[in-house]
């Protein structure tokens, strides 16, 4: 398995997972790496646990086909909260690369979000990450590249929404589809049953871990989450019952996780 963005928020935590589940692990080590002192410490911990850091540029295109090659699988967890171009152009460099290399088994680019796929009404600004996303998946379809698409909703460390998945157990759900045949040419959503909550639920948990009711007004709302199965699809937490996912209870009851 090769990571890219291997030092980023998510990353990072797909690399522990790769990792921790023994599989070969190489992340790409980005030339503009060496100038962050955080990037390089948390490199050469991650090559402490037996990972192979890989030098390439997204500015050398045949750097990155010489890092594809090494391995069948690619993670991509590239951050496209600052540079929205950039963060398009890099995905689309990589696409290239990867059909270059024609030897990867399993791509899975940096999605981990909502399902662009089914945003077809959703309104600006928000709307172009998901037309981002849509324009990668279409490189990747039409360069017939293997693929798993990762849908994870909300990130617990940003915000507890409707559907919540905490950051570790994303990356352990992800480490596990690359060589599920399951998976493969697949959608893969992170829907743990107990974390399915209502806006209601998440308050009262709130309100039972502060020890106090809050003023609230109520509206009614259509049921949530209807249709989930479809075709090109499947569920996380069914396909791997083995991994003990985090509830929305345990992550707000963390002290380390501060009320508000």
């Amino acid at each position: 398995m090769a990571g890219v963005g291997g030092t980023g928020y998510l990353g990072k935590r797909l690399v522990k997972a790769s990792l921790a589940q023994g599989h070969p692990t190489y992340v790409l080590q980005r030339l503009d790496d060496a100038v962050h002192i955080e990037k390089i410490e948390l490199l050469l911990s991650f090559k402490e646990q037996g990972a192979h850091l890989v030098s390439g540029s997204f500015d050398d295109h045949q750097s990155l086909v010489d890092a594809v090659k090494l391995v069948d699988v690619v993670i991509s967890a590239i951050s496209g909260v600052h540079l929205r171009s950039h963060h398009i152009l890099i995905q689309l460099k990589l696409v290239d690369a990867i059909k270059e290399a024609g030897n990867i088994k399993r791509f899975l680019p940096s999605e981990f979000g909502t399902d662009p796929a089914r945003m077809d009404n959703a309104m600006e600004p928000g709307r172009v990450t998901f037309d981002d996303k849509m324009a990668v998946r279409k490189a990747i379809q039409e360069a017939g590249i293997p693929f798993t698409y990762v849908s994870a909703n909300c990130f617990a460390g940003y915000f507890v929404g409707a559907i919540y998945v905490d950051e570790d157990d994303i990356a352990m759900y992800t480490i596990k589809t690359i060589d599920d045949p399951r998976t493969l040419n697949k959608t893969l959503y992170l829907r743990p049953p107990q974390n399915i909550l209502s806006q209601r639920e998440v308050v009262e948990i709130w309100e039972k871990l502060i020890g106090k009711q809050l003023q609230k007004s109520s509206i009614f709302k259509e049921e949530f989450l209807t249709n989930m199965k479809r075709d090109g699809a499947e569920e996380a937490s069914q396909l791997y019952p083995e991994i003990k996912y985090t509830t929305v209870h345990e992550h707000m009851k963390d002290p380390n996780h501060a009320l508000s």
